[in-house]
């Protein structure tokens, strides 16, 4: 391995940016749909769901919402798929069906 190989950064998991703005230009209904979609997927997370006293209410690190420029956003991180693929796609076929625009990228620490 060259030494150039062995110095650099470990590559970070692909992130898609799913905007709360269709492909029409209209600001997406309902005004919670991010935090709702990421409810429905806060059970996949790495060790899976915990129960009893050590539960907890939270979103999943690979579907989280988020605001960009007063936009309301859900980060999808290309990691889900080595967890559940059904709800990787899910999460894009509802992008998809609903006309929303999906940048690939990654986001800042």
């Amino acid at each position: 391995m060259a030494e150039s190989e062995a110095n650099a950064a470990p590559n970070k998991p692909r992130e898609y940016f799913i905007h709360g703005v269709t492909v029409h230009g209209k600001t997406f209904r309902p005004s919670d749909w991010a935090e709702r979609l990421c409810g429905v997927m806060s059970c996949y997370r790495p060790g899976g769901v915990a129960s009893g006293r050590d539960a907890f209410i939270g979103y999943s690190p690979y579907v989280r919402p988020t605001t960009i420029n007063g936009v309301k956003c859900v980060i999808l991180d290309e990691r889900l798929k080595d967890v559940e693929l059904m709800a990787f796609n899910f999460v894009l076929s509802f992008a998809r069906d609903n006309e929303l625009h999906v940048t690939e990228a990654c986001s800042l620490p």
